[in-house]
């Protein structure tokens, strides 16, 4: 039964974890929890003159250097500063540039959140008339690429590790003592605390470049990593490892000193251990708890302990449960998982769960605010999908205690077995032992003239061959004890394996530890993700500030030279639209010589043209007003966006040419 099982749990272990790297490869990069909400001047706005500052604000205080908020020209020059500052609360700005021309900016910036996420993002906005730029908006990107993958990896494997280390610790110290002799128990352990260290200090190597240039060369800076060790994430990882460090003593004395002594002795070490632990392990949650979403925002004094709890609570369930099932499937044959410990898990599972609902419930809350955050956001998403693997893991968990129930009831009868068959060979082996007496003392009688006679021959011989012997009896003695020892471990452990409750316990666990696996992915994710209260309030607040921007939305004026390659073909054509904003506008167009003069051309169109939501062309028949000027009165644009504006002009019978440019309609 055994070799057909391990094939199946190899399995399933790879598409637990296929499924988890799935998740955390669809992830992309980290979602922040500052959000931008508003700017000025806003983006796409058309202003008359060159502002003297660039300001945004954010949802959340964000940290920033020299190189996080800039300004470029149409060419891609840098026309701000580089000194930028905060202005109150979450405002911050940076000044231009005296003196800059007209054309289109571009507003790019680059910052950290205070829950440790990098925000990044870009706009533009125009000065006089829009123009085009050199400047890619779209390639703005932050916490993404080779080294934001391996970020997010880092710190799955901190979180997988983190539950391994605390679980596998409290299910010895509090449900199977004697679990703390068993090697594949320890080496859980200590794989947690290897894998905890060493994730730590990939993410503290990669903070650098994860929330700058994204290189992976600048893994190496010192002075990068300097600056990292001054911000409130790099603080966390440096206190996480010290406290890893503590961690170590803890793990050394668990398997070292308390494993060696007796259950009166061991009793007096647990509650040391106990407390000690409890500190460390509440520690090594609060570095999470201080540096990330439950740091910031609504209620962050009350959310940071509640956080904590619900990360020990976590740990103890599903750490208790990885190491339950490596006892389960790993441990010795001699000396298994008693009944009384999984019983004990159980009551400490069912506890974790009621701590994961009440902080659980509370979290939610905090970070979505309302009902339709569940499904208007990705936060809200995410944590259904969370919430439905709970009620799985919970579910399963139930015929996991069914299982205990069931194995509880068989000791009995199999213990009393047991003990009537010791009974039963040990007397045999009493009488065996009486009857080989009695025969040794009548033999021994009748030969012992013989030996006395021969005693003196072999006492020679004995001395020269008495070692030889002896050291090849032992040998076999050896091999034999050997022998003997690995068939009633083999006996046992078919026993165990053959008892069907125990047996239907060990796959329950093990469907609980996948689903755990599944579970721990999606929990990361949401740790990266912008929670649902901030996405809606940017939303609103983005909202709010395009409506009130709209009716102070000035006139948009574009200069289009034109040859038409005939006579009297040069010149310039302007148009004019106000206010430019969705609705009715005002639209007038001139003619003029290249010496400025206006003058009449046999015909002018115009047509507004939206090619990214495919509207258009949107003709417009402007009238004839005087010399050189041409106007149209409620010319409707339909919504805001990126407009091109299109006009033909006609010098002669045969000579036109159509002119094109974009203007930005708010």
């Amino acid at each position: 039964m055994t070799q057909t099982i391990a094939p199946r749990v190899r399995t399933l272990v790879l598409l637990l974890l296929a499924a988890a790297c799935a998740l955390l490869a669809g992830a992309g990069p980290a979602s922040a929890h500052a959000a931008l909400t508003g700017s000025d001047p806003r983006q796409g706005a058309v202003v008359d003159k060159a502002p003297a500052q660039v300001s945004l604000t954010f949802s959340e205080s964000v940290s920033m250097d020299d190189d996080s908020l800039r300004v470029l020209d149409p060419k891609g020059r840098r026309v701000d500063d580089g000194r930028p500052s905060g202005t109150g609360g979450t405002t911050y700005s940076v000044k231009l540039h005296a003196g800059l021309p007209d054309g289109t900016y571009t507003v790019t910036y680059q910052v950290v959140s205070a829950d440790s996420h990098p925000v990044a993002g870009a706009y533009t906005f125009s000065v006089g008339a829009p123009s085009e730029t050199s400047v890619s908006v779209s390639a703005q990107a932050a916490g993404g690429g080779f080294v934001g993958g391996l970020y997010g990896v880092g710190r799955y494997v901190s979180y997988a590790a983190f539950v391994v280390l605390v679980g596998g610790a409290v299910f010895v110290l509090a449900c199977w003592p004697r679990g703390s002799g068993v090697r594949a128990v320890q080496r859980l352990v200590v794989s947690g605390w290897l894998a905890l260290t060493a994730a730590t200090l990939l993410l503290l190597l990669l903070r650098g470049s994860y929330t700058g240039s994204g290189k992976l060369a600048d893994v190496f800076d010192l002075s990068l990593l300097g600056e990292v060790l001054q911000t409130k994430s790099g603080a966390a990882l440096v206190s996480r490892l010290l406290l890893l460090a503590a961690a170590a003593l803890f793990i050394a004395v668990l398997f070292g000193a308390y494993d060696k002594r007796e259950d009166e002795e061991r009793r007096d070490l647990t509650f040391g251990l106990a407390v000690g632990g409890s500190v460390v392990a509440a520690g090594l949650a609060a570095t999470w708890a201080m540096s990330e979403h439950a740091s910031v925002g609504l209620q962050a004094g009350l959310a940071m302990p509640v956080d904590v709890v619900h990360l020990i609570a976590v740990a103890t369930w599903l750490g208790g449960l990885t190491a339950l099932l490596v006892a389960l499937y790993r441990g010795p044959a001699q000396t298994p998982v008693p009944t009384v410990a999984v019983r004990r898990f159980s009551r400490i599972a069912f506890g974790s769960v009621v701590a994961l609902v009440a902080t659980g419930t509370y979290q939610s809350w905090r970070q979505l605010g309302s009902w339709t955050a569940f499904t208007d956001t990705r936060y809200g998403q995410l944590l259904l999908v969370k919430i439905g693997l709970v009620a799985v893991l919970v579910g399963t968990a139930y015929f996991s205690r069914r299982w205990t129930a069931q194995l509880a009831e068989t000791v009995p009868a199999v213990a009393g077995q047991r003990q009537k068959e010791r009974v039963a060979a040990s007397g045999g082996r009493r009488d065996d032992e009486a009857n080989a007496a009695g025969k040794t003392t009548a033999a021994g009688k009748a030969g012992a003239a013989g030996e006395a006679k021969v005693a003196g021959k072999t006492k020679a011989a004995g001395k020269a061959s008495g070692t030889g012997k002896s050291s090849g009896g032992s040998q076999r003695a050896a091999q034999l004890a050997r022998q003997r020892a690995a068939v009633d471990a083999a006996r046992q452990k078919r026993q165990r394996d053959a008892d069907p409750h125990r047996f239907g316990l060990r796959r329950s666990v093990l469907a609980e530890a996948g689903v755990a696996v599944v579970l721990l992915a999606v929990t990361t994710v949401l740790t990266q993700t912008e929670p649902g209260r901030t996405e809606e309030d940017a939303k609103a607040a983005g909202a709010t500030s395009a409506t009130s921007a709209a009716p102070t939305t000035g006139a948009v004026t574009l200069d289009m030279p034109f040859d038409t390659g005939g006579q009297n073909g040069k010149g310039v054509v302007r148009v004019e639209l106000d206010p430019a904003r969705v609705g009715a506008n005002d639209l007038h167009l001139y003619v003029e010589r290249p010496d400025g003069t206006a003058f009449d051309i046999p015909e002018v169109k115009v047509a507004l043209t939206q090619k990214a939501k495919d509207i258009g062309p949107l003709p417009v028949a402007p009238d004839h007003i005087t010399t050189g000027h041409w106007s149209a009165d409620g010319v409707q644009i339909p919504m805001a966006g990126d407009w091109e504006v299109a006009v033909t002009v006609r010098t002669s019978d045969i000579d036109q040419v159509t002119l094109t440019k974009n203007a930005q309609i708010g």
